[in-house]
C-alpha cells in the first residue's frame, strides 16, 4: 500500500531500506571510530611506558667518578694515546681481554676503566660497566670520542661532559708537551 500521486506510485520500502542503509553505515563508522579510539590509546600507552623506560634507564646509569678521576691521573701521567677517531674499534679490549684483565685485577679495577655505572646491575657483572675509555694500560683519544658520541646519543649528559673535559685535558697535556721549552 503505497503513496499515490497522480501517475507516480512511491513504495513503501523504499524509505524503510534507506534508512536501514544509514543505520548500517553509522554502526560501521562507530565501529570504526571506537577501534580507532582503542588503538590511539593503546599507542599513547605504549609511547608513554617506553618514555618512562628510558627516563628510568637515563636514572639509572651514573657517571662513574672514580673512573673520571682514575683517567685524569693517566692523562696526567702521560698515558695516553692521541689516535684519531674511528680507531677504537680496533684498540678496544677484547671480550677475552676484558675478562683476563676482571680474573687478575677484579671488578673494582675493571669499573675505573668505564665512565658509566649502570645501577640496575649488580657490582660483579660486566653489565653494569658501560663507556670504556682504555686498553687498560693508557687512556684512549677514539675511546674518549666514541664515549662521548654515544653518550650524547642516549643523552647522558654528566657522562659526555665529563668525556669532554678528559678530551680537553688530554689535548692540553699533548700541546704543552709539543710547545717547545723556553731558553733562560
Amino acid at each position: 500500500m503505497g503513496f499515490k500521486r497522480s501517475w507516480v506510485q512511491i513504495p513503501p520500502a523504499r524509505g524503510f531500506l534507506l534508512t536501514e542503509r544509514v543505520t548500517r553505515f553509522l554502526d560501521r563508522m562507530i565501529k570504526v571510530l571506537t577501534t580507532g579510539i582503542a588503538i590511539a590509546a593503546l599507542i599513547c600507552y605504549t609511547a608513554v611506558s617506553l618514555f618512562a623506560e628510558d627516563r628510568a634507564q637515563a636514572h639509572a646509569l651514573k657517571l662513574n667518578r672514580t673512573a673520571f678521576q682514575h683517567a685524569q691521573e693517566l692523562i696526567s701521567a702521560g698515558r695516553f694515546i692521541p689516535d684519531g677517531k674511528g680507531a677504537w674499534s680496533e684498540h678496544r679490549p677484547s671480550a677475552d681481554e676484558e675478562n683476563t684483565f676482571i680474573r687478575l685485577n677484579g671488578f673494582a679495577e675493571y669499573a675505573k676503566w668505564h665512565l658509566g655505572i649502570d645501577e640496575r646491575y649488580p657490582e660483579n657483572t660486566k653489565r653494569r660497566y658501560k663507556f670504556p675509555y682504555g686498553d687498560f694500560k693508557d687512556v684512549h683519544r677514539c675511546g674518549l670520542l666514541a664515549a662521548r658520541s654515544r653518550a650524547a646519543q642516549y643523552r647522558y649528559y654528566d657522562i659526555e661532559d665529563a668525556a669532554g673535559r678528559l678530551i680537553e685535558i688530554s689535548s692540553r697535556k699533548r700541546e704543552q708537551a709539543a710547545a717547545p721549552l723556553p731558553n733562560p
